[in-house]
């Protein structure tokens, strides 16, 4: 298991990596290669997170947070509908989103399950919650991904927030 403590975008660097699909557009899909873990890089440490207490509000059901990753990455669902899940996310993002999942079919990575566990409010945040997401590719021989997230209220339902979708998903034009 992962500890708390790792600053979200060296997790988020991995998530991109372990999929490869970073840079990928819809005609340029480069082979898989084998996954190579990024040398450690000096981050500053989190807060450590505040747990759910007694009298204080009570953190959402895991199921609200997967559902944000499920959505996410769920081909059925256009770019534009997914930018609602994503904290102060913009109509410009919706072909990358597009562009995102459809690297992760080419790679071979569907069906994605998701499981988040160790739910905690973020100190640094004020209504944010933090929870480690488990990520597991259809092909099981892959392995599984285990990423500290940070998600924050939408109305009555949770989004990705905006740190943690700029380092987790690549949204951004595609190379030229």
């Amino acid at each position: 298991m992962i500890s708390r403590t790792p600053f979200v975008r060296s997790a988020a660097t991995l998530v991109v990596a372990a999929f490869g699909v970073s840079g990928c557009g819809q005609s340029d899909h480069p082979a898989a290669t084998p996954f190579t873990p990024p040398p450690s890089a000096t981050t500053t440490p989190r807060p450590e997170p505040i747990p759910d207490s007694p009298g204080g509000p009570p953190l959402p059901p895991a199921a609200a947070l997967t559902d944000v990753m499920a959505r996410l990455t769920d081909p059925a669902v256009p770019g534009m509908e997914k930018i609602s899940l994503i904290e102060q996310g913009t109509a410009a993002e919706g072909a990358g989103l597009d562009r995102f999942v459809v690297a992760l079919r080419d790679n071979g990575s569907y069906p994605l399950t998701f499981e988040a566990h160790d739910l905690a409010w973020s100190q640094s945040a004020p209504g944010h919650v933090l929870a480690t997401v488990v990520i597991r590719p259809a092909d099981r021989q892959r392995g599984e991904f285990s990423y500290p997230l940070e998600f924050a209220p939408a109305g009555p339902s949770w989004q990705l927030t905006r740190d943690t979708a700029d380092l987790l998903l690549s949204v951004d034009d595609p190379p030229r």
